[in-house]
């Protein structure tokens, strides 16, 4: 069995983790954006999720031979460890739920502001949790310092957000387009809206843009093409929303974390702790149904005012299945190397790639000119953010211990 024993090679494959936490939301942003139904996406990827576990199980859980109290996965597969596995099991729920909203809060709020919320609770809530439950294995005037970074990104995320949200209701107020201001409630109404779509194919046929990013323009063809209309909708929704997928991810690692290690001693004597490999094989396993579940129901009972779907139509839709796949592999391997990490550093200085917002602000910049056009304010705030998430980053890994493995 692979065990990370280095502090260097645990940082480095928090990095890696870091990298891929940050592009799978992109990659469901995009094909939202794109037209394609939220509910074909999450089946495609919670297969590739999947798979990505029981990959990393069956090389990494079986590499080389087995250490005392750590035997390999095949190994602990028929060890009576069930209390165990109710923990981690519990955490995929926790954890898939927490994906399938995030997908609705990355059409409401943003692909930035998601993850920075998101990211931050995780961090004021799940790290802390995960400090004690380590045992202080971190050092706890650095740890602290990173989530003081990290509360410090918050407001200044938040800031970020109300600064755009600003320049964009001026771009389009002096709009000439069909986009107009509502005069009760603050509603908005785009032309296309209701533009009718082949659910067998799934995405629009041509959703490219032509607008240039940023401008009112963009704005409002992004809307027409989109699978999820924001337009009108109250911010509220998609904070709450996001809050919400935030409650869930601040709850996984701290669960992971007493599947491993035991600290409430369920486990009887002599019954080897769950290996990192076994125990995100079976969290995977509970995301699995719980995903795939829940989408299936919403192909017939839809969220936010998505078109209803079916299997069949699922089935016919390949326009953009091959990133809805690439999804799930980055975000299982993501969660992989965060729990190795975290079982050889501490799983509260592993929780510094919830500093997976640069790399999704970047992605958001990139392919959906987000923050193009906005004002010297907004960029200013921007630049501050995502300079604490440096700091915030830097910090939470310079706070990792080492984990005893006798």
């Amino acid at each position: 069995m692979f065990i990370i024993e280095d502090k260097g090679d645990a940082i480095a494959i928090m990095c890696a983790s870091l990298l891929f936490l940050g592009t799978w939301p992109a990659v469901l942003t995009l094909l939202e954006c794109r037209g394609r139904l939220p509910q074909h996406t999450y089946l495609d990827y919670s297969i590739t999720n999947l798979v990505a576990a029981v990959f990393i199980a069956l090389t990494f859980g079986q590499l080389g031979e087995a250490k005392h109290n750590m035997p390999n996965f095949f190994t602990q597969l028929s060890q009576d460890n069930w209390p165990s596995v109710l923990f981690i099991m519990a955490g995929g729920v926790v954890l898939s739920i927490g994906n399938l909203s995030t997908q609705y809060a990355l059409a409401y709020v943003g692909l930035s502001l998601t993850e920075v919320i998101s990211s931050s609770m995780v961090v004021l809530i799940g790290t802390t949790v995960n400090y004690f439950l380590d045992k202080r294995i971190n050092r706890a005037g650095i740890l602290f310092t990173g989530v003081a970074c990290f509360l410090a990104a918050v407001i200044l995320g938040s800031s970020v957000h109300a600064s755009n949200a600003l320049d964009n209701e001026q771009k389009l107020s002096g709009s000439t387009n069909s986009y107009k201001l509502g005069k009760s409630g603050g509603g908005k109404q785009v032309k296309g809206k209701d533009a009718p779509r082949d659910m067998e194919d799934g995405a629009f046929a041509d959703y490219a843009t032509k607008a240039e990013a940023g401008t009112a323009d963009y704005l409002i063809e992004l809307e027409e093409q989109r699978s999820i209309k924001i337009f009108g909708s109250s911010t509220y929704v998609g904070l709450g929303i996001v809050f919400f997928s935030g409650i869930c991810f601040s709850f996984f690692s701290p669960a992971f974390n007493l599947a491993t290690n035991d600290q409430w001693h369920t486990l009887k004597d002599g019954v080897p702790h769950l290996v990192v490999y076994t125990a995100f094989f079976y969290f995977s396993i509970s995301c699995f149904i719980i995903g795939i579940g829940l989408n299936i129901l919403f192909l017939y009972r839809p969220m936010a005012g998505v078109p209803k779907s079916s299997f069949k139509a699922y089935l016919n839709d390949w326009e953009g299945r091959q990133w809805a796949l690439l999804a799930g592999f980055l975000c299982g391997f993501g969660n992989g190397f965060q729990f190795m990490g975290g079982q050889a550093a501490g799983y509260a200085a592993a929780d510094a790639v919830q500093a997976l917002p640069l790399v999704s602000t970047f992605w958001g910049i990139l392919l959906f000119g987000e923050y193009r056009k906005s004002s010297k304010k907004t960029y200013t705030l921007l630049a501050l953010m995502l300079v604490m998430f440096i700091a915030a980053v830097a910090t939470l890994m310079a706070s990792s211990g080492q984990r005893s493995t006798k």
